[in-house]
């Protein structure tokens, strides 16, 4: 762990979002399980790695580190589990690409949140870069209402949840800067596997699907995340927007390689728009006062 945080903060960022990229080929090519099936398993591995990644850091003071992130880690735990829960859904129910664009939106509501909650001001820039990504969202979402299936429609809608989500996170962690929110993460795969756990009916899947759902607990968003979270600690926060568009570009990369999903070209245009709205607000943004 300590070799993991000598690296760069902007390079750990990267890699987090390099590993989040491979969620929808994972749940794509789950086999015979249900959503809920694969909410369970996956987040119940994910708990595992968290679990084991905390009881290397703090050791002996592992219950230490909850107490420490008390109510915030609490109320960001609960938060995230949602996010956690819509991603599954919404890949489930739409594509990809469509489910990816969507959530860089995260950058956009990051300013939004951060206007009334962090009294962060929005300059021109920002306020044109979220008229324009919203541009791309509304282009991504309307062309469900033509092109797509009411079910796809529903997916896409949920799939807003897992941004909001993140920024909650995000917001809540520059509240308290200097509190661990690594076993917010935690706590965020309990709940959420106890909502696959109700609503799934059984849990027994079969071996394919199961070792999917572990490389999705372990590798997709179990190192994504702390990955993330390690090196966001010491990276500007507009660095790791532009970085997390990692996981957006190759997302529908891999859908496109490995199981021939291409998605329409309104959602790769408006995927475009959200891209350009974010770059340019993270490389001019901040320029401007």
């Amino acid at each position: 762990m300590k070799l993991i945080k000598k690296n760069s903060g902007p390079l750990l960022v990267f890699l987090g979002a390099f590993c989040l990229s491979f969620g929808g080929l994972i749940i794509k090519s789950i086999e015979d399980a249900n959503l809920w099936q694969i909410l369970f398993w996956r987040q119940t591995f994910f708990a595992i790695i968290v679990a084991l990644y905390l009881f290397i850091i703090y050791k002996k003071k592992f219950f230490i580190s909850f107490y420490n992130a008390g109510l915030s880690g609490f109320i960001a735990g609960f938060t995230l589990s949602i996010g956690f829960a819509a991603y599954v859904f919404s890949m489930y129910y739409t594509t990809v690409a469509n489910t990816n664009f969507i959530i860089t939106t995260e950058t956009i509501f990051l300013a939004i949140f951060g206007y009334f909650f962090l009294k962060e001001k929005i300059n021109f820039i920002t306020f044109i870069s979220i008229i324009v990504g919203m541009s791309g969202v509304l282009l991504i979402v309307g062309s469900s209402l033509s092109i797509q299936s009411n079910e796809q429609l529903i997916g896409n809608i949920v799939a807003f949840l897992t941004p909001i989500s993140f920024v909650i996170l995000v917001i809540i962690i520059r509240k308290s800067p200097n509190v661990d929110m690594v076993p917010a993460q935690f706590i965020a795969g309990v709940f959420t596997a106890i909502i696959g756990y109700f609503i799934a009916g059984k849990l027994s899947i079969s071996p394919h699907d199961l070792f999917l759902a572990l490389i999705a607990g372990f590798f997709q968003i179990g190192f994504g995340f702390i990955l993330i979270t390690i090196g966001s600690q010491t990276t500007p926060s507009a660095v790791v927007g532009v970085l997390m568009l990692t996981e957006a570009v190759f997302g529908p990369l891999w859908a496109w390689l490995f199981i021939n999903e291409t998605p329409p070209m309104s959602v790769l245009i408006g995927g475009g728009i959200i891209i350009f709205s974010i770059l340019m607000q993270s490389f001019y943004g901040k320029k401007i006062i």
